[in-house]
């Protein structure tokens, strides 16, 4: 099965282990798994910001570079989330309607396209401690992802899985909002944080880098003892 990597921005500077883990375990899985050097941002930061031409342009971009009839991966569900359900509205009418459908199609975020796709949900991971998930917006609330992540961290050795608290309640990033609403974004982070140690949690889990980078800068700062994991870089644990 031919897979074409989707490496948002953020996991590309900042968390590039992530992706190289995701490689590893979709290639333990058979898969052969292609990456598009040309590939830049899906758009959705200026899309947010309410500048929609030139998230334009950068999406017209991005359906070019991924024009393929292969399965396309992505370690993000906000990313996946507004490719699948933003393009429509940014290409309707266009001539490149029809690579947008097929585009939209073949995109799945990392954890769906192991359960959903290759229909797995034990990796032969090893993690020993607690872990508690972290429903991340772009995943829950746009692709409509909840049980397959919570079916992969089952299947991980070693692992326990607590729920913490409003575990689906949104951490507080949601990208420029951290900036243009510091102490609201600040104080949604804070309560999720503390929901994760009151769970007894050595690690916060979730899909997204995005969460989880907002997060871990509370959680530094303040000297919280837990630590941050993409669900990618338990899934390649202990093998």
């Amino acid at each position: 099965m031919n897979v074409q990597l989707f490496i948002p921005c953020f996991v590309d500077q900042l968390f590039p282990e992530t992706a190289f883990n995701m490689v590893k375990v979709l290639e333990k899985l058979g898969c052969n798994v292609q990456y598009n050097t040309d590939q830049t941002c899906c758009g959705q930061p200026a899309f947010n910001a309410g500048y929609q031409d030139e998230c334009r342009a950068v999406a017209t971009k991005f359906v070019k570079d991924f024009r393929t009839y292969d399965y396309i991966v992505a370690p993000s569900g906000s990313c996946t989330g507004f490719v699948r359900n933003y393009y429509s509205e940014l290409f309707d009418n266009s001539a490149v309607h029809n690579d947008v459908k097929l585009l939209k199609k073949n995109l799945y975020e990392f954890t769906e396209f192991l359960t959903e796709v290759l229909h797995v949900t034990d990796i032969g991971a090893t993690l020993n401690g607690v872990g508690t998930y972290h429903d991340a917006c772009g995943a829950l609330r746009e692709c409509k992802i909840k049980e397959g992540p919570r079916k992969l961290l089952a299947g991980v050795k070693g692992l326990e899985l607590r729920e913490m608290n409003d575990c689906e309640v949104c951490c507080g990033f949601g990208g420029t909002f951290a900036v243009k609403f510091e102490p609201i974004s600040i104080g949604m982070g804070e309560q999720k944080v503390v929901n994760a140690v009151e769970s007894g949690a050595d690690f916060l889990i979730s899909t997204d880098l995005s969460c989880l980078m907002h997060l871990d800068g509370y959680i530094r700062k303040h000297g919280n003892n837990i630590r941050i994991m993409h669900i990618a870089d338990v899934l390649a644990s202990g093998w």
